[in-house]
């Protein structure tokens, strides 16, 4: 069977079933989780518990943005000018973007840990 990744799966990871793919999974997700999840043993043996804390993690972050986005322009009015309060709104609109693409590619890699496997569709 040839390796397949679909759409959305992170470029830093091998497809499931390449060689060595669980360990560039692991060094991905460590990678976008606080520096701090290195520091535990069980999120460093156990690739699967890793994904499930990573997703997580990426879950808050976007209530971050979310509530980021509806407070920028009352909370930053009185400290920022109109064209950098409006380059504020933007930016929360590029993070929450960047967020949705990493939360599918943890779901994916979460879901390929636990055994699931993709298939090319025409």
């Amino acid at each position: 069977m040839v390796a397949y990744a679909p759409p959305g799966w992170p470029a830093q990871v091998r497809p499931p079933d390449a060689p060595d793919w669980e360990r560039t999974a692991s060094s991905w997700l460590l990678d976008i989780c606080p520096p701090d999840f290195r520091g535990y043993r069980t999120l460093r043996h156990h690739p699967v518990v890793l994904a499930r804390f990573a997703a997580l993690h990426i879950e808050a972050c976007q209530l971050a943005a979310r509530r980021g986005l509806s407070e920028a322009r009352s909370e930053l009015r009185d400290v920022a000018d109109g064209d950098t309060v409006e380059a504020a709104v933007q930016t929360w609109h590029t993070e929450s973007a960047r967020l949705i693409a990493i939360r599918r590619a943890v779901g994916l890699v979460e879901e390929a840990l636990r055994g699931g496997r993709f298939r090319a569709r025409l």
